[in-house]
């Protein structure tokens, strides 16, 4: 597609129109109790997250591969 500069008014105005038609479909639902039921998923999966835990050094497949010596 074209990038939103090269778009004429019409065409940002029909793409947002088709945005909002997806959207409204969305079931809506409280804040207050979604925000509940995303703590508690989040922490349920508290123990498998590598960003609280970590990842072992031998799983890692960014660690770096030797190094490099100045001499």
């Amino acid at each position: 597609g074209k990038m939103a500069q090269d778009m004429t008014e019409k065409e940002l105005l029909k793409m947002e129109l088709d945005q909002l038609k997806k959207e409204v479909k969305n079931e809506r639902q409280m804040v207050s109790k979604t925000g509940k039921e995303l703590k508690e998923y989040v922490e349920s999966m508290a123990g498998e997250d590598p960003l609280l835990k970590g990842i072992p050094e031998d799983k890692n497949p960014f660690k770096e591969k030797g190094g490099c010596t100045i001499s």
